[in-house]
């Protein structure tokens, strides 16, 4: 899961999502919730970076493509957003124990915070069963299955996150 940050000019209906990204996955995913958002009427997206914290020489020995040129996110937009799509990294994708586990721990700490979360549920319908292929999300978010970080966000999983 990535988080996105969805703004307009006067931050009305305007949300903020950000992201951390390795490899690429995330931000694919970020991007497509950014179309998703923006399918709506009245609703401006804008998506940001979380600023890197792993020296060059570890990202150099992951292979670790360059950074894109979106913008790092500051505190600012944060506050002047009218809301916050965000995502929880995962080292595993296992079903209930690495996506839905951590979402989980993750969201105790924004409740303490005064956030509201709210999932998607099962309103993503039939591609919430698909069991043909392998993805990554869950009821409480979209999510990517890397693997060994070779593998991009399916078409399912980039239609999970436009919804």
């Amino acid at each position: 899961m990535e988080n996105c940050c969805i703004v307009n000019q006067k931050f009305t209906n305007g949300y903020c999502c950000s992201y951390y990204s390795i490899y690429g996955h995330v931000e694919k995913l970020a991007q497509e919730i950014k179309k998703g958002a923006e399918s709506v009427e009245g609703v401006e997206a804008k998506v940001f970076q979380v600023a890197e914290t792993l020296p060059e020489e570890v990202l150099g020995k992951m292979h670790a493509p360059p950074k894109t040129d979106a913008p790092i996110i500051t505190p600012n937009e944060l506050t002047e957003a009218d809301g916050l799509l965000s995502g929880f990294p995962t080292s595993t994708s296992a079903q209930g124990s690495g996506q839905e586990t951590t979402a989980l721990t993750a969201i105790t700490q924004l409740v303490h915070h005064g956030m509201i979360f709210v999932p998607i549920g099962y309103s993503f319908g039939a591609g919430m069963f698909e069991m043909e292929q392998v993805k990554g999300g869950s009821p409480y978010g979209v999510g990517t299955y890397a693997g060994d970080s070779s593998r991009q966000p399916s078409e399912l999983e980039l239609a999970q996150a436009f919804h």
